[in-house]
């Protein structure tokens, strides 16, 4: 096999072609078996994932070429996702440390960080932000890059998380203005008040769970599952949410496929459903005055989860 492929590109299609062959799932940055063979092996390589075409005509010696097969064979045969084999992916045109300790980073937020949440943010001053389930920090740390004026917070109830997130602080040389804070959720922020607030907390219901392909399995399940209906966590953020907010504070929350269930236990909440490049993704954005305008509704749909 070694003595056959040789250059970048021929690994590149090989992984594609194995990957392909094994139906493996493609859920973690990308959506499509070359994609991901690319991110092996040019990580794995330690090349940029704009290296210009020309050198994809570039020899492995044979050290590489064996690395390289090695970790193709356990995205197939261990359905690893590649971010937690090669230990780095990329998030908003950023590289983050990725492995176990969080999840892959993966949202369409990246999008709203790149466009700096135009239309959203553009009559509005934003001195503080907070990531709430920030995970690996990549939203926290993505929006700081962005936004070289404003201190973000991120917060998690993850040791493992939040060691992973203070790497990646560092990593991104942004920690003058990110820090990293244990909570679960508002419990550990008392005092706290922020002019915008974005999450991508868990949100799979315990059913999709245990239907995932098995690449979710490498993922600590914290990250992932919120309750039957997937908004344990993200009722626990609306009904709290309007203290941690200045008063034309913004809260956005990402709750993908559980938004049908969201609308239908608050009707009479003005959620604004956020349209991306590809269409809607289930991100919602809503104003201070709105959490606080419908309060009781929220606090008691939360409260009948009791």
């Amino acid at each position: 096999m070694t003595s056959e492929l040789s250059s970048i590109i021929d690994f590149i299609r090989y992984g594609a072609s194995r990957f392909s062959a094994a139906g493996l799932t493609f859920g973690h940055s990308h959506d499509n078996p070359i994609d991901e063979a690319t991110h092996l092996v040019l990580s794995a390589l330690h090349l940029p994932p704009d290296l210009p075409p020309a050198y994809g005509a570039g020899k492995l010696v044979a050290a590489e070429r064996e690395a390289v097969l090695a970790l193709i064979e356990r995205r197939v045969v261990e359905r690893v996702p590649v971010a937690y084999l090669v230990g780095e992916t990329w998030f908003a045109g950023l590289k983050f440390k990725s492995d176990r300790r969080a999840l892959v980073p993966r949202s369409p937020i990246a999008e709203l960080i790149e466009s700096r949440f135009t239309p959203w943010l553009d009559d509005r001053h934003v001195e503080r932000a907070l990531d709430l389930c920030t995970g690996s920090g990549c939203i926290g740390i993505a929006m700081a890059e962005y936004n070289p004026d404003w201190q973000v917070d991120l917060v998690d109830v993850s040791d493992d998380a939040l060691s992973l997130a203070n790497e990646n602080i560092v990593y991104q040389h942004v920690e003058g203005r990110v820090r990293a804070i244990k909570s679960d959720l508002f419990a550990g922020l008392q005092g706290e008040v922020y002019d915008l607030i974005v999450s991508n907390p868990p949100y799979v219901t315990n059913d999709e769970y245990a239907a995932m392909p098995a690449e979710y399995s490498h993922e600590p399940v914290l990250g992932l599952t919120s309750g039957d209906d997937g908004l344990d966590i993200t009722l626990r953020i609306l009904d709290e949410a309007a203290h941690h907010l200045s008063e034309d504070g913004l809260l956005i929350v990402e709750v993908g496929d559980s938004e049908h269930a969201l609308v239908e236990l608050l009707p009479r909440v003005p959620f604004v459903w956020l349209e991306f490049k590809v269409g809607p993704m289930g991100i919602f954005a809503l104003e201070r005055r709105d959490l606080v305008e419908h309060a009781a509704d929220i606090a008691a749909v939360r409260a009948a989860r009791h």
